[in-house]
């Protein structure tokens, strides 16, 4: 039997750690294996466990007492190379979207999200794919849309996988893209694969950005 996806939440708010804990109880696939209400007992935690006992994925707010969750984010990666962190936060200012993006978070979501969306996500995540929040999706297609020197790439991606980059720019899930072009999310998937393969990237801000950059996606 496959073991639950072990999630750490860090979140400095008792009340929304608990209605957090709350709902992925309700998913079989998922386990709260911790929370914790600042970065730095977090990162004690995770330092103190063997590397079989570390989280798959890690929940994080940005805004925390004392040590931030930007701040934290490294020393999550060193301390637990394999965890996977989506940020939960109330901020959608683009400067924390781009710098939490930039230290190698997973995914980036606000705290508005719904319980399918979030459960969603991290499966996501741990299948290798980076969610946005829908609503600051935006924030990177502004960085990306900016003018900049065109690098041709030598890639010919199928209208199908062009459609499919195009949704991802949107910040939608694989499943709202499968009801988009009529297909399985299974498909999806494997359009995504081929994006990301064809491209040479490993998620979807970085395939979004090569597409703008490349031009074979055009700004509005």
């Amino acid at each position: 039997m496959k073991q639950p996806i072990q999630i750490m939440l860090v979140e400095d708010h008792p009340e929304y750690r608990e209605s957090l804990t709350l709902a992925l109880s309700k998913e079989t696939d998922m386990q709260v294996a911790g929370q914790f209400g600042t970065a730095e007992q977090a990162l004690r935690h995770v330092q103190s466990l063997p590397p079989v006992e570390q989280p798959d994925l890690v929940l994080l707010d940005l805004n925390l007492p004392s040590m931030s969750g930007l701040e934290a984010l490294p020393w999550l990666q060193q301390y637990a190379p394999k965890v996977k962190i989506i940020i939960l936060s109330q901020s959608d200012q683009e400067a924390d979207v781009l710098a939490a993006i930039s230290a190698g978070a997973s995914g980036y979501l606000l705290k508005g999200t719904k319980r399918k969306a979030l459960s969603t996500a991290i499966r996501d995540v741990m299948v290798g794919d980076a969610p946005i929040d829908p609503s600051v999706a935006k924030f990177i297609l502004n960085q990306i849309q900016t003018p900049s020197p065109k690098e041709p790439l030598k890639v010919a991606l199928s209208d199908r996988e062009i459609q499919t980059l195009i949704l991802l720019s949107e910040g939608l899930f694989k499943k709202e893209i499968a009801n988009r072009l009529g297909v399985t999310p299974h498909t999806v998937a494997t359009f995504i694969k081929r994006i990301y393969e064809k491209l040479n990237v490993a998620n979807a801000p970085a395939a979004v950005n090569k597409a703008y950059q490349s031009g074979i996606l055009k700004a509005k």
